[in-house]
């Protein structure tokens, strides 16, 4: 007996048993039928209020749609083409990948393929429109000393607010940014990077997996520890420091970060006829 044929056989078990255990004044006698359609009535038209979250639901997938990582096999090719330039003697495998936001030192915001390996943490810019690896940033895991994640806030006199929360990986806690490229919006040498959700983590449940951040702090953590067990840095304390702190980005009017995270300028979006 399949599985569908023994389903469909304790269906008709427990309706005849329903039927059995009634007794000859608790059956459906027309009387009964014709009360039960006197006090029937149908339900109430919903108002457009109450429409409300529906229209909002399509207005947000309408949006959603105009990321390219959405397009399907664009994603899937993405990761494929990035594993193929993991170096396995220096990164060793591939461990888990992530999709986030990535948020620099003038709170802008760029997309972000993250890949977890045995050995490296890599931030990965790539293009989703011309299926392209821009760059690729190798962190050593041996190197991360420090995991901070929590609420984003700016400094007292800042103009700039951001909801939501993220996470700060360090690799360098002794290095402070110099003054040069405090000030510089397109400096690289800063020792850490800043992680956030992903606009299109709720778009399905594989996505939801890809951007949830308290996964990738712990598996990051996990991986780190272990590479600092096996390969420990001379002159650096071995082990990562997980903290639970706000996360301060310090940027002040942020003109150029406003209209940028506005109009989603760090993302491969559909805009128009034209795709950025």
């Amino acid at each position: 007996m399949t599985e569908s044929d023994e389903s469909s056989f304790r269906a008709v078990q427990l309706e005849q048993h329903g039927a059995e255990s009634a007794g000859p004044g608790e059956a459906d006698t027309p009387s009964n039928k014709s009360a039960e359609t006197d006090n029937w009535s149908p339900d109430p038209e919903p108002s457009p209020l109450s429409q409300g979250g529906r229209w909002t639901s399509t207005v947000e997938q309408f949006k959603l749609r105009k990321f390219f990582v959405l397009r399907p096999g664009t994603l899937d090719h993405a990761i494929e083409d990035i594993k193929s330039k993991v170096d396995p003697k220096e990164d060793g495998a591939v461990q888990s990948v992530w999709l986030m936001a990535e948020i620099d030192h003038w709170n802008n915001e760029r997309e972000r393929l993250v890949f977890i390996t045995e050995k490296s943490l890599l931030l990965c810019k790539y293009d989703f429109i011309m299926l392209n690896c821009d760059q690729i940033q190798r962190v050593p895991l041996n190197f991360v000393d420090r995991i901070t994640h929590g609420a984003f806030t700016f400094p007292p006199r800042s103009l700039l607010t951001r909801e939501g929360e993220g996470l700060r990986v360090f690799w360098d806690r002794l290095r402070e940014p110099t003054f040069k490229s405090r000030w510089n919006p397109f400096a690289l040498d800063y020792p850490y990077t800043t992680l956030t959700y992903h606009p299109v983590h709720n778009a399905n449940d594989k996505l939801a997996r890809m951007c949830e951040i308290h996964n990738f702090r712990e598996q990051l953590t996990t991986v780190a520890q272990k590479a600092h067990a096996e390969n420990p840095t001379p002159g650096k304390a071995n082990g990562v420091l997980v903290l639970n702190q706000p996360i301060i980005i310090e940027a002040y009017v942020g003109l150029m970060s406003l209209i940028g995270n506005q109009n989603k300028l760090g993302y491969c979006l559909a805009r128009g006829n034209v795709g950025f």
